[in-house]
């Protein structure tokens, strides 16, 4: 096993280079840049997303990290917007984003840093990736761990009783259910919400901003709790919808697998109840890939799928920080998430396979050519 573990993490090595890599050229491509973008601030032709940035985009010298990705060249030819601007201040613009080097050498300097977990400083922002990063952490946490906990606790009892009452009409009603659900999308379901419980039309149950009201830090702690929880309950209601088809349909499926082996069979014939059948002999074996698959689906859950519902109930998170590093071409943002993704992407792989040799001892991935 020790063997299989060394070989995953080494593996890991060509394959962060090669997502780099591959994102470090498209951006090249890319039409604009953070120079750009500065320029158009500085010219007062920026309307975009960096408007609403906690630092100042008009500081220049507030970031200068250790790489980044852009076009450079001939400063009075490369820059369509920089016309009435001195050469000499937008070459010390690209001195300040690092754009003054080769793209080869900001591509390596930055896997430099990256080895070390030195991401640099947002451009705009004037604040390290890090810390930006650990700032929205807490409310992508929250959210992805509910919609865990709410998506795992009735799925899987419902799927178990699909499973158990395959093809009567309870099955068939609840499938029509979670398809439809799933069916749906989440930020269409949020908006539904809102306009439902949020005062958008109808009532005002539900805040519509934020994880907590003003204030929340002088409350006692049970008002906490429940101040905490009526602010979660619409996004997380909104991003879990989605989640109960496939978990639901997977444990139910899984089930079904497993009610139909000999063992099962041979079970029944020495007496033993359904409930006994079910619980004792099938349930461990059935779960084996949906309990497998649980830190998968918290990287899931807590990495993807959540920028729309951050945006729409304003919940500052890791999905909104992404994307309005993307739009602004904050660089350092952008491939600081991607890499950090990526590699906890790749951890929690790793870490999936492992458990299923922790519930099944009888899967060996020694024998197993990776």
């Amino acid at each position: 096993m020790l063997a299989y573990i060394a070989r995953r993490v080494l593996l890991m090595i060509p394959t962060l280079f090669g997502i780099m890599l591959i994102s470090f050229v498209l951006v090249q491509f890319a039409p604009g840049g953070p120079v750009e973008r500065m320029i158009a601030q500085l010219q007062g032709q920026d309307s975009g997303t960096s408007s609403r940035l906690g630092g100042g985009g008009g500081d220049v010298a507030g970031g200068a990290p250790a790489a980044g990705a852009g076009t450079g060249g001939d400063v009075t030819s490369a820059y369509r917007g920089a016309q009435g601007l001195d050469p000499q201040f937008i070459k010390e613009l690209e001195k300040q984003f690092g754009f003054d080097k080769p793209a080869h050498e900001r591509f390596f300097k930055m896997l430099v840093d990256y080895s070390t977990f030195n991401f640099g400083k947002s451009y705009f922002r004037d604040a390290p990736v890090l810390q930006l990063i650990k700032e929205k952490l807490p409310v992508s946490i929250s959210l992805g761990l509910w919609i865990l906990i709410i998506g795992y606790a009735v799925s899987i009892p419902l799927g178990i009783r699909k499973a158990v009452s395959d093809g009567s009409k309870f099955d068939v009603w609840t499938s029509g259910l979670v398809i439809l659900g799933y069916a749906i999308p989440g930020f269409l379901f949020a908006i539904l919400l809102i306009v439902l419980f949020a005062g958008g039309s109808f009532w005002q149950v539900f805040p519509l901003r934020g994880l907590t009201s003003d204030g929340w830090k002088d409350m006692p702690w049970h008002r906490q709790i429940l101040d905490y929880l009526w602010h979660i309950t619409l996004p997380v209601t909104a991003m879990a919808l989605g989640i109960f088809a496939t978990k639901t349909l997977l444990t139910k499926n899984s089930f079904l697998d497993e009610i139909r082996k000999q063992y099962v069979l041979t079970a029944r014939m020495k007496g033993l109840s359904e409930t006994g059948v079910l619980y004792g002999h099938v349930f461990r074996n059935a779960m084996m890939i949906i309990v497998a698959g649980f830190p998968g689906a918290f990287v899931g859950a807590l990495f993807t799928g959540s920028l729309l519902i951050e945006t729409i109930f304003s919940l500052d998170g890791l999905g909104l920080l992404s994307f309005e590093a993307i739009v602004n071409r904050d660089y350092p943002v952008v491939f600081a998430t991607l890499f950090i993704f990526s590699l906890v992407g790749l951890v929690v792989h790793l870490i999936s396979d492992l458990m299923y040799t922790w519930i099944d001892p009888r899967i060996d991935f020694e024998t197993r050519e990776t």
